[in-house]
Order: structure tokens, then C-alpha cells, then sequence
């Protein structure tokens, strides 16, 4: 703990800093040899760190050809002894991560990771339209295909809006900014960011904990828009079934949305599943078989002051991580 509380910020290329860095290396433990799956790979913080600690190969995904770029070029910096890279890209969705990986020839990984949630260069870049601090096209999709945040707040019923911004967003003033949006989009279409942060602001009151009166709606529109939520549960679920035997599965999430369905995953892999009472049927009777995976966190990690001092994008982060067993229990062997 002392080593982690004295870290100091890695020097990471365009200023980006992994997120709870220290605490992923702790729980993914990457060893010599092994394969790890980065799933989020954004500005390849994760990855970078994570060969640099042994001699292991690394896949990294991302739907975003920009983070695919960089880390096409970062591959140089991690030449293998057969004279190719052991940094390797696969473009697509993390949704999508055994498909990807099957495609490569690849069925189990050592370790994976998933950082959630929008990359800090996404933010970061005013015309891919995530940030309402900055100008920008009203865009925020991944992929940068398909419909984006303005169609959705040009063309959506009131009652869908009202949905995205209440379930996504967690907006309490749901409903009210959702009739804002009609209204002003009968006289005038949503076409940037600030445009959208502008009327939210002016419907929504200020937050008293100084958070912007737009961030909930932004967050409610970029899930809508990439559809995260559905990406994680799909994500976690093959991520769980592509562990090799004393592989470790590393979730940060960022919100509570995301964190709820990693907390929930924890708890039915390992299982722990609250899913029913403890008066049903099913709760009494024998014992449940040992289950496959184990917690490794018990309950979420939280970044340490000293990285949320000089990484303030890391104050929400939430840790949580698995390993699947070293060999499968005999009471839920097959044949």
C-alpha cells in the first residue's frame, strides 16, 4: 500500500494518464510469457505499462480507428524475439471481444482489462463532440459511424429523450429537459455541444457539489449513442468465458451505471448472486457448489488521493477484479 500511496504520475505520450494504474498492475499481474487482452485501449496506457512489466504480448481493442492508429504506432517500441511486435490491434467493440479474438487465433487470455467509459482523448477533441466544455459538432460516436448524439437529440420522441436523460444520464429533471429539447429544436436544429450545454443549463439548476448542469445529460446521450451499457454486459460475460485457468479480469468503471453492472458480475461469477431471497427454495437444501472465479476485491478500490491530486478524471474510478480458479472445481466438473 505504501508503494501505491507514494506513485508518482507516468509519463505517458499527449498527456494521457492511465487511470489507477498501480492497482490494475497489482490485480492483472502480468507474468513472462503470458497473453493479456486490453480491451479498452484508448491512448494504450494500460497496454505500454503492462508489456513493460514482463515479457508477455498484449492485444489491444478499440472501436475508435484513431486509438487504433496510435497503437499501430506504438507497436514499434515492443519489437518480439521473432522480429514482429508483441503489441497487437483489433478493431471492434469489446462487445464483440471472442469474435475479435477468435479472428486472430486467439481462445483464452492470462489477464484482461476493460477501462470503461470515454477515452481521454475522445474528451479531449472538440470536433469528436464528447465534451461540453469545448465547441464541437454534437457528434460522440466511437466508432465514428452510425447515428449520432445530434440525430438522437434532433429526432427522438420526448418520451425516448426523457428516457435516455433519467436511465442513462440519471437526471432528476428528466422530463423537464426533454421538452426543452423539443421545443427548441422546432425552431432551430442541434448541430454543436455548446449549443446542447447551453439550453441544459438553462433548464437544469446548478448542481450544489459544482458539478456542470450538462454532465449528466452528455453521459446520458454518449451511452445512448455507443450503447455502452449493453457493450459492458456482453463484454463481461465473454471476457469471463475466454479466462484461461488462473486468469485475472480487471473492471474500472466510472460511473455508477457501470459499476453496478461489474459489481454484479463479481458477485454472479463468484457466486454470490443476491439475484434471490434467501426464503426461496433454491437458497436452502445442499450447499452450492464452489464457483469458478474468485474475488480478488471485495469491494470496489478506489484511486488513492494522491493520483485523484494530479489525475482529477480519476476521482469516480472504481476497481473491481476476478481470477477464475487454477483448476475447475470437481463438484461442477463435466462428465
Amino acid at each position: 500500500m505504501n508503494a501505491l500511496s507514494a506513485f508518482t504520475p507516468p509519463e505517458t505520450a499527449q498527456g494521457h494518464i492511465p487511470v489507477m494504474l498501480p492497482e490494475v498492475l497489482e490485480y492483472l499481474h502480468p507474468a513472462d510469457g503470458e497473453r493479456i487482452l486490453d480491451c479498452t485501449f484508448g491512448g494504450g496506457g494500460y497496454s505500454s505499462a503492462i508489456l513493460k512489466s514482463a515479457d508477455c504480448n498484449v492485444w489491444g481493442i478499440d472501436r475508435d480507428p484513431d486509438a487504433i492508429a496510435r497503437g499501430q504506432a506504438l507497436s514499434r517500441h515492443f519489437p518480439a524475439a521473432n522480429g514482429t511486435s508483441r503489441l497487437h490491434m483489433l478493431q471492434g467493440s469489446f462487445g464483440n471481444m471472442q469474435a475479435l479474438a477468435s479472428a486472430a487465433g486467439i481462445s483464452t487470455f492470462d489477464g484482461i482489462v476493460l477501462d470503461l467509459g470515454v477515452s481521454s482523448f475522445q474528451l479531449d477533441e472538440a470536433d469528436r463532440g464528447f465534451s461540453f466544455r469545448m465547441e464541437g459538432p454534437l457528434d460522440m460516436r466511437m466508432e465514428k459511424s452510425g447515428p449520432s448524439a445530434a440525430d438522437i437529440v434532433n429526432k427522438a420522441p420526448e418520451a425516448e429523450l426523457a428516457d435516455i436523460f433519467h436511465f442513462y444520464g440519471e437526471e432528476r429533471h428528466a422530463r423537464r429537459l426533454a421538452r426543452a429539447v423539443v421545443n427548441a429544436r422546432s425552431e432551430m436544429p442541434f448541430e454543436t455541444t455548446t449549443q446542447l450545454a447551453n439550453l441544459v443549463r438553462s433548464v437544469i439548476p446548478k448542481d450544489r457539489s459544482g458539478i456542470d448542469s450538462a454532465t449528466r445529460a452528455f453521459q446520458g446521450l454518449r451511452i445512448a449513442v455507443n450503447d455502452e451499457l449493453g457493450e459492458i454486459e456482453r463484454g463481461l460475460e465473454q471476457a469471463l468465458d475466454m479466462l484461461a485457468p488462473g486468469g485475472r479480469l480487471v473492471v474500472v468503471s466510472f460511473h455508477s451505471l457501470e459499476d453496478r453492472i461489474a459489481k454484479r458480475m463479481v458477485q454472479h461469477a463468484t457466486g454470490k448472486d443476491k439475484s434471490f431471497s434467501r426464503y426461496d427454495p433454491r437458497a436452502a437444501g445442499t450447499p452450492a457448489p464452489e464457483a469458478d472465479f474468485v474475488a480478488l476485491t471485495h469491494k470496489a478500490r478506489r484511486p488513492t488521493d494522491t493520483e485523484c491530486s494530479y489525475n482529477p478524471r480519476a476521482r469516480s474510478a472504481r476497481l473491481r477484479a476476478v481470477m477464475k480458479r487454477a483448476s475447475t472445481p470437481a463438484s461442477v466438473k463435466k462428465g
